[in-house]
């Protein structure tokens, strides 16, 4: 499971030294801070997002520049929705500056997350300019395309935010 939860930076930052022991990882944005909590237990959060985990490859706190794509589906959309990603192609892993992804399935609500995770932000756009992104998005505004589908009640978004540095 990962969990997720907002706040400001210094009462996340408590969080994660008090709990050195768990996968967590800090990031914040001009607007906000999250913290992602990944764990197989119970997460450390009073009230946090829930999210099954359907896709993961690389290590959560390797990354230091965070893209969260949020995706609203709609309940009869979801077979399809997790299909499409379960066949993916899988080639942004080999994208240098890649550090991880995570599909991200709501446990309450309609707002998937596809989370990727890169060394910096100049590795993300790198990414987009590449011939693997053009690949995984080829389909994108065609008949064959997911995006054509009324599987989606709303405008998908983007959120990026940056590692925080936590002093000792």
């Amino acid at each position: 499971m990962l969990y997720v939860t907002y706040g400001t930076v210094d009462y996340l930052e408590k969080l994660v030294k008090k709990h050195s022991n768990e996968t967590l990882l800090l990031m914040a944005n001009q607007d906000t801070a999250v913290l992602f909590h990944e764990t197989e237990g119970a997460t450390i959060f009073n009230e946090p997002k829930k999210y099954d985990v359907l896709d993961s490859t690389g290590i959560i706190t390797n990354g230091t520049f965070a893209v969260l794509n949020n995706i609203p589906v709609t309940d009869e959309g979801r077979p399809l929705f997790e299909k499409r990603f379960s066949e993916r192609a899988r080639l942004i892993e080999k994208e240098p500056g890649f550090s991880a992804i995570r599909v991200l399935r709501p446990t309450r609500g309609d707002t998937y997350i596809i989370l990727t995770l890169w060394e910096s932000e100049q590795h993300f756009k790198a990414w987009q300019d590449s011939k693997a992104y053009e690949h995984a998005h080829k389909k994108r505004g065609s008949e064959e395309g997911i995006d054509r589908k009324s599987i989606f009640p709303r405008p998908s978004y983007v959120t990026t935010y940056t590692k925080v540095a936590i002093e000792n």
